[in-house]
């Protein structure tokens, strides 16, 4: 079973404790006047990119956007992404693993997940500028390396987090009968699916995971989703399905077994039912 391309931090020479689990690049002196184009990968890290000035295409989990000024991409370890960013692009690019900015604090690891729960957002000049010198303060600790560096840096993270959780709620109101706590328990069972995905896939499974009863736990997906706790799983097996298609070469029947699936003609049948094709010519498709 051939694996994703899988993207680890590379760590500097001269800080290889510390740019192990974090990196941050001046973009415009990254790109050195040419384009970088990059194939289909997947990261083990958190990735961000944020733009004062850029254009290229950017396609998440198969989802394309078109790259323009005034933009941050914020990707989440696993999700698989193809970048093409040309020269003359100007801004950040952030890396860091989970146990950089995910301290023990249960709050901290909250707001790196409202943050990341959204891969695109488009802001305004004020905004950008906000974020964008909150980044360039990280970026001078992350050169001068003074004493407390690395405490200043996980700090201005979060406040840059926070910036862009407020620019959120600011532009779109909760749904209807969405509460803070809905959001929570939605965040922790995203995080349980992932995880479990390939051995368990009945929502009974989960909801006694979070300590819910399935009518619990629907109505939390429903109010923050608009969709059933069912629905979300075949949803997340489809988007990893479509990622070992188009990122590997593996046999559809290794996917299944991947996946879960025993019975590959199950599982041909449930891809089917869920794109209009069967994962053959789905790949085929792309190609």
């Amino acid at each position: 079973m051939k694996n994703i391309p899988i993207r680890h931090i590379q760590p500097a020479q001269s800080e290889p404790e510390f740019s192990e689990n974090f990196i941050i690049q001046d973009i415009e002196k990254l790109l050195n006047g040419n384009d970088m184009i990059q194939e289909l990968h997947r990261h083990d890290y958190f990735f961000i990119l944020a733009l004062e000035k850029g254009s290229g295409t950017h396609e998440i989990d198969f989802i394309p956007y078109e790259i323009h000024d005034n933009a941050i991409f914020l990707m989440r370890p696993g999700q698989v992404h193809q970048l093409t960013l040309n020269a003359g692009s100007t801004g950040f690019m952030l890396q860091f693993n989970q146990d950089f900015y995910y301290p023990s604090e249960k709050n901290s690891g909250q707001l790196l997940r409202k943050a990341s729960n959204k891969n695109n957002c488009q802001l305004d000049n004020q905004r950008i500028k906000k974020l964008l010198t909150i980044l360039n303060n990280i970026f001078q600790e992350y050169t001068e390396k003074q004493e407390g560096y690395y405490e200043i840096i996980k700090a201005n993270l979060g406040i840059f987090f926070i910036e862009l959780v407020r620019h959120r709620q600011n532009k779109s109101a909760p749904s209807k009968g969405e509460t803070l706590y809905s959001q929570q328990r939605m965040e922790e069972l995203l995080t349980l699916i992932e995880t479990n995905l390939a051995t368990q896939k009945q929502v009974s499974a989960y909801a006694s995971m979070l300590n819910l009863s399935t009518f619990q736990l629907n109505a939390i997906t429903k109010t923050t989703l608009g969709k059933n706790c069912s629905e979300l799983i075949n949803d997340l097996i489809i988007l990893e399905s479509k990622r070992y298609l188009l990122a590997t070469s593996n046999q559809v029947n290794q996917i299944a077994y991947h996946l879960g699936y025993e019975d590959v003609s199950y599982f041909i049948r449930f891809f089917k039912k869920h794109t209009g094709l069967s994962p053959e010519a789905f790949r085929n498709n792309f190609k």
